[in-house]
């Protein structure tokens, strides 16, 4: 009986202090995760963030070109590719027109 009262006395003398150094030191890496977490999210959220941004800018700008002139640059486009279509009948080349219409 004398025996395991000494190893207990034992244990209790080496093992408590050792638990609060163990404890603090589990404390410390949950702390450390807990922080490198937070970055890692505050550093997508910073990318997502500015990859909203560019799509925004993107869809700005496409709703002012469809505004602006919207359909009538399909119509515009078809009108080109008509008059492409005459003028190569004709044998005129298309450079030539091009200087033509800048004199």
């Amino acid at each position: 009986m004398g025996d395991l009262i000494g190893m207990v006395s034992v244990l209790m003398v080496f093992g408590i202090p050792m638990l609060a150094i163990w404890t603090r030191h589990q404390q410390k890496i949950a702390e450390m995760q807990v922080t490198t977490t937070a970055e890692q999210t505050a550093e997508k959220a910073a990318q997502y963030s500015s990859k909203v941004q560019q799509l925004e800018d993107r869809v700005r700008v496409l709703e002012r070109i469809v505004t602006d002139k919207g359909y009538d640059v399909a119509t515009q486009i078809e009108a080109l590719r008509d008059q492409r279509r005459v003028d190569e009948g004709s044998g005129v080349q298309l450079d030539q027109l091009q200087n033509r219409e800048r004199v």
